[in-house]
């Protein structure tokens, strides 16, 4: 197994976090902390092929980690998984708060009620 790096291009994130099925997938992962293949699979309509599918996408984006015990895997969120979405973001989160305070001046100055 390959130590954690955190991938340096947020669009491995997005597109991995993309599909709904991982999505939901990781979300589990993250509520519930360390899961099996097997919990991760009862209860839902996704068999247990397309399961291990979605969970390499999100092992290959590095946002859970993996550990085998016997003949089960083990899944757990990566504690810096989600760090270039977050980065990426806050960069243009910065970028739209300037913009929306520029548009409520202009309104204000449209419409000044």
């Amino acid at each position: 197994m390959q130590p954690y790096t955190a991938p340096s291009d947020p669009s491995d994130v997005m597109r991995t976090l993309a599909d709904p099925t991982r999505r939901s997938l990781y979300e589990a992962i993250v509520t519930r902390g360390e899961t099996s293949v097997i919990d991760l699979t009862r209860g839902t309509d996704v068999s247990q092929p397309a399961v291990s599918q979605h969970l390499k996408a999100l092992r290959a984006a590095r946002l859970v980690n993996e550990r085998r015990e016997g003949r089960n895997n083990f899944y757990s969120a990566t504690p810096d998984g989600l760090a270039p979405l977050v980065d990426w973001v806050g960069h243009y989160g910065a970028f739209w708060r300037d913009r929306m305070t520029a548009l409520r001046t202009l309104l204000s100055e449209i419409d000044p009620k």
